[in-house]
């Protein structure tokens, strides 16, 4: 099972948190009761305090140590945190708003866990997600390429499926079910400083299960292999080294 470290995540938050604070952007009226399923170590929970500072927030997520971050700097006497499995998760009494974050390209047969979750909106209430969408770029098909072959690529074995879904799934399974849907993509150009940005950047997320999967003496060949063939499809410009990096969006909103 893949681990994640808050602080690694946190490396790029700036550039991490603007796709929420675009989606979050979309979302109308004011919801009092909220649910960020996948809420990391709690600094994007943050940003919906600030959206919505009288609502009830309570953080889903399904690392201990996400949880424990979040729990420790982000906790407020309207804001609560829950470790748990999101594919599996319940609630006694719908939501206003469920919001995701970088989440469902995670959760196996991630439609239909997303179709359970929105019978837990209330009606009139909100669900709103983005996941990454650029399984088809240098940064990822050089990752997949490169751990498939010896002798990482015993290691690896069921770690390279493309987990992108692209705006359309959202609109079909949303409007299917009779909501209101905004569904879009975005290509963010993410300006990096360092000697090897784009490998900093991946191994907090996209590439940490296969970095944890290769035993040690592996690993470190592995590493130098994808860090140049990084360094190469992501040259360095004399203002850094750009990511283009793109998202998928979906903000639908049930009848009352």
């Amino acid at each position: 099972m893949t681990t994640w470290d808050p602080d690694r995540y946190l490396q790029f938050a700036d550039d991490r948190s603007r796709p929420f604070v675009d989606l979050v952007a979309r979302v109308q009226g004011t919801p009092s009761t909220i649910v960020d399923l996948g809420c990391g170590p709690g600094h994007l929970t943050a940003v919906l305090r600030t959206r919505w500072p009288e609502a009830t927030i309570h953080g889903v997520d399904s690392s201990p140590d996400m949880i424990d971050k979040a729990d420790a700097d982000h906790r407020d006497d309207r804001t609560t945190y829950e470790l748990a499995d999101v594919a599996a998760w319940t609630t006694a009494e719908p939501v206003d708003l469920i919001v995701s974050n970088a989440l469902f390209q995670w959760v196996p047969d991630q439609l239909a866990v997303i179709r359970r979750l929105t019978d837990l909106v209330a009606p009139g209430g909100t669900f709103a997600l983005q996941v990454p969408c650029n399984y088809d770029a240098p940064s990822h098909r050089l990752l997949h390429e490169i751990s498939s072959r010896p002798p990482y690529g015993e290691h690896t074995e069921g770690l390279h499926a493309d987990r992108g879904t692209h705006a359309e799934a959202y609109l079909d399974l949303f409007t299917s079910l009779g909501w209101a849907t905004d569904a879009w993509e975005t290509t963010y150009l993410h300006v990096l400083q360092g000697a090897d940005p784009v490998f900093d950047w991946i191994s907090g997320t996209g590439a940490r299960p296969i970095l944890q999967a290769l035993p040690d003496g592996v690993r470190e060949e592995f590493v130098a292999a994808y860090k140049a063939a990084l360094r190469e499809a992501y040259p360095t410009q004399p203002w850094g080294t750009v990511l283009p990096f793109s998202r998928t969006f979906a903000v639908a909103r049930r009848a009352a």
